[in-house]
């Protein structure tokens, strides 16, 4: 597996409020930041597919068992959102929850896998539902194991 390397990672852009919200998560290890418009967020990392460098950004998520369950749906937009790209090139993610840290690998959810889950994501964040109708893509739903 390999490490990535959080010294210098590429975070979302300042002044936006994705830079707001991972600022806050950082600052109090979640506990700002851990809930966002209602829905539980995590810190995704993962390495940069043309830079190689560490880009971080926070995702709402669900749980299956003792998987995490995210979705690339980049609000309907008509391309994959960057980490989705990342994750596919190099499955291998850090992930934070409140505090804790730790390594993890990232896979897109097979068609079956995707038509059970989509439906805990969307009981979480219904406009998943919404975003999908944006869009000609297949919004993906990423499933995350712990390493």
């Amino acid at each position: 597996m390999t490490t990535i390397d959080l010294d210098h990672p590429l975070d979302p852009p300042a002044g936006t409020w994705q830079e707001e919200h991972l600022s806050r998560y950082l600052r109090t290890g979640g506990q700002d930041g851990h809930i966002w418009n209602g829905a539980p967020t995590l810190l995704l990392t993962t390495r940069d597919h043309r830079l190689g460098r560490a880009r971080r950004t926070g995702l709402i998520y669900g749980r299956d068992g003792d998987r995490y369950l995210v979705v690339a749906s980049a609000g309907g937009r008509a391309d994959h959102p960057i980490w989705f790209h990342n994750l596919s090139a190099d499955p291998e993610v850090l992930v934070q929850v409140f505090e804790e840290r730790f390594p993890a690998r990232a896979r897109a959810a097979t068609a079956e896998e995707k038509a059970r889950l989509w439906e805990i994501m969307t009981d979480i964040w219904p406009d998943y539902d919404v975003y999908q109708t944006r869009t000609e893509r297949d919004i993906p739903l990423v499933i995350i194991e712990r390493a």
